[in-house]
């Protein structure tokens, strides 16, 4: 058998496994599910299996298996937590009747298309609510997981396998129960109407990221089973929507993302994993802009209803952004007094190292995001900036990723109840007080586990180069240490100047390897003077 030659700069699989074990080790991340907690998981399917589908039209639910759905994730990805469906009506005609009811959508159960009804965004979520029951075993477990935990080795699920790559998964060519969005658009991407519902729908295909741009750029085509207007849908979309986030003060930032890859000995037996830097597709930014649309509608119906949880962040105290204007000064980027930061960041290119380090730093007045909850127990209404996302400019909730997030669930109840003109269950009126600190504590054991992860990799990467010379960019400095991200090996660490010479933030620089140390995921390099 031909054998591949590991790539430099390359960490063996058994050191990252047991790496990465010692760290789950370290952070009580749990492994498996309760023998109950499992047992639900499989008695909901199987119920689901037999004549669920049946039961939840009976209930009320829309058949919207007509709808041609896809999902857009990750190659690979089986937790599939969103389908997409867009259209383009040309704008609703003005009607003799009442506004509401300006044209209407032919397919059964579809709603009326407002007045000036450009874009039609058809969004289905996974119906986690479906499949678990308040209280029980299952239930308890998802509250201590609060989250998927991502490692290059594996992941840690949030719900049972049977659940997240199964039936409650927006997989194609099967029925599944969602809660089906449905927003209408003007031409500029503002919203005319938002409304969910419970829906059964049928996905049709799964596509990735780069199948998307591929169409997009006119290089290849979609699969015959996706709609074939969809890559240019989602770009206008994206791009307007784009335009409402520029308008409104939010911002996006478009950092390359630091990845981990294996690097294959033998079909599906990796020899090896490798730490690459990778750019942010176009497509994945219109995708996010569709997931960000989804929950600044869902905020907007929960301050409307009263109750609800948000997904807030104060905006950056003034010291931070003064600070920030320093950074800039020094770097040799033009801020005029009158543009504010979010307009700026869209002037810059990460693949220039100035600015690159620049949007870095820009990156950590994004701090203090945490969940809102209002409403039970007389909890108040937020009002201005407690009810706002700071980078989103808008008041946000988590409404997307309910097979990878607690909370998602639990807004989304919320969600239908309200279009549904019900009240919101009980159930999950008695768990919104205690959800932010929940999800805090989840957050950050899943925080720490995904970034220790990298620290390890990065170290196994480097622990055979110790002494060794490489060129980086120097991104941010505290006196005589900053950190140094280099593109070969794609690392990020720290570098400490030699006596008490200056780093130069945002320079291209020679440092040496000094300490490499996986046990403790630490690496160093030290400045070499020009």
């Amino acid at each position: 058998m031909t054998r591949l030659r590991m790539p430099r700069f390359t960490a063996p699989p058994a050191e990252v496994t047991a790496a990465l074990d010692a760290l789950r080790q370290r952070y009580e991340v749990p492994q498996g599910f309760s023998a109950a907690a499992q047992t639900e998981a499989q008695e909901a399917v199987r119920s689901w299996q037999a004549d669920g589908a049946a039961r939840f039209l009976d209930a009320g639910a829309r058949d919207a298996r007509d709808l041609p759905l896809v999902t857009i994730d990750p190659p690979g990805s089986r937790d599939l937590d969103q389908a997409l469906l867009i259209e383009r009506f040309n704008g609703a005609p003005a009607p003799a009747a009442p506004k509401a009811q300006a044209a209407t959508d032919p397919r059964p159960g579809a709603r009326p298309l407002p007045v000036g009804t450009t874009y039609r965004v058809s969004y289905a979520i996974a119906s986690l609510g479906t499949f678990v029951s308040p209280g029980g075993a299952l239930d308890a477990e998802l509250h201590i997981r609060g989250e998927t935990i991502y490692t290059p080795d594996r992941s840690t699920a949030l719900h049972p396998e049977v659940l997240s790559h199964g039936a409650a998964s927006l997989l194609p060519d099967q029925d599944t129960p969602a809660c089906l969005w449905t927003i209408d658009l003007d031409a500029d991407g503002a919203v005319l109407s938002a409304h969910v519902e419970r829906a059964l729908v049928r996905s049709r295909v799964r596509l990735d990221y780069q199948q998307v741009q591929d169409a997009i750029d006119g290089v290849a085509p979609l699969p015959p089973a996706a709609p074939a207007d969809l890559p240019r849908l989602l770009e206008a979309v994206g791009q307007a929507r784009q335009a409402q986030e520029a308008a409104r003060g939010g911002i996006s930032l478009r950092l390359p993302e630091q990845d981990v890859e294996e690097v294959p000995e033998a079909p599906g037996a990796p020899s090896g994993y490798r730490l690459v830097f990778r750019a942010t597709r176009p497509a994945e930014e219109y995708n996010a802009q569709v997931s960000l649309l989804t929950g600044v509608c869902a905020a907007q119906m929960m301050l409307q209803a009263g109750v609800g949880v948000l997904r807030t962040m104060p905006p950056a105290p003034e010291p931070a952004i003064q600070r920030l204007r320093y950074v800039a000064r020094g770097l040799r980027i033009s801020w005029p007094r009158e543009t504010s930061y979010p307009q700026l960041l869209r002037t810059l290119s990460s693949s220039v190292p100035t600015q690159a380090a620049f949007m870095d730093q820009a990156a950590g007045l994004f701090r203090g995001a945490g969940y809102t909850v209002f409403g039970p127990e007389g909890l108040p209404l937020p009002q201005g900036d407690l009810a706002a996302h700071a980078a989103v400019a808008a008041p946000y909730a988590h409404v997307t990723a309910p097979l990878r997030r607690l909370v998602d669930r639990y807004g989304l109840e919320i969600c239908l109840a309200v279009c549904a003109g019900q009240a919101v269950p009980e159930w999950v009126l008695a768990a919104l007080p205690t959800l932010p600190a929940t999800m805090a504590t989840t957050g950050r054991r899943a925080n720490a586990v995904e970034r220790g992860a990298l620290d390890a990799i990065e170290t196994l990467v480097l622990s055979r180069s110790v002494g060794q010379v490489f060129e980086g960019v120097i991104t941010s400095a505290r006196g005589p240490q900053g950190e140094l991200v280099l593109a070969d090996p794609a690392v990020v660490s720290t570098v400490v100047a030699q006596d008490r010479e200056r780093l130069p933030v945002g320079g291209t620089v020679r440092a040496r390897l000094v300490q490499a140390d996986p046990a403790r995921g630490v690496s160093r390099f030290r400045l070499l003077r020009a």
